[in-house]
């Protein structure tokens, strides 16, 4: 697992070895930061159920000015903040050790890009999509990795899908809030 591109291009990153953690695939991670990529510069990002911190640390790679990142797996945020610290992104980010939905009760911040993998088939993505509005900026992107079978809704509060994408077993749905030329 490597940062793909951006200033931290080519760093390896550590990964969780367990079976509840499924790192995601390069393909899928440059099919998603394609799809943001004009939106990531400056951007205040939140990476919920964090895993290894990857997806966030790609953000912060590519000009991303802030990460929030959140697992609630004790052996996950180690190695987040050692992925962190080898990629020398300590000053940009912040790691939590809590449960997700949690923290979206006590969250004070706002953010433009949300990085959404939850364990699959337990509707907690569901659940985080419909709290997550109070959090959002008024540009804000919710990128969503879940199973294919996951159909999600058209909108949640202020988000409305966007795209959805498929890489095998995987779906890609992003969300976002309409500016008014949308």
């Amino acid at each position: 697992m490597r940062v793909i591109t951006g200033s931290r291009r080519g760093k390896k990153l550590k990964t969780l070895e367990s079976l509840d953690t499924r790192p995601t695939t390069d393909m899928v991670k440059e099919a998603v930061f394609s799809a943001i990529q004009f939106d990531v510069p400056g951007a205040q990002v939140l990476d919920l159920f964090a895993g290894s911190g990857q997806m966030g640390i790609e953000a912060l790679s590519r000009d991303a000015k802030h990460c929030v990142f959140v697992d609630n797996n004790a052996a996950a945020v180690a190695v987040i903040k050692e992925n962190i610290n080898d990629c020398k992104l300590t000053a940009e980010s912040r790691v939590l050790n809590m449960d997700s939905l949690d923290y979206l009760k006590v969250a004070k911040g706002r953010f433009d890009i949300v990085l959404l993998d939850p364990p699959y088939n337990k509707g907690i993505i569901e659940k985080v999509l419909g709290s997550i509005d109070a959090h959002l900026s008024d540009r804000a992107i919710v990128v969503c990795e879940h199973e294919k079978e996951l159909e999600l809704a058209d909108e949640y509060g202020r988000l409305k899908k966007h795209k959805r994408y498929k890489y095998g077993k995987i779906a890609v749905t992003i969300f976002k809030i309409p500016t008014e030329e949308e």
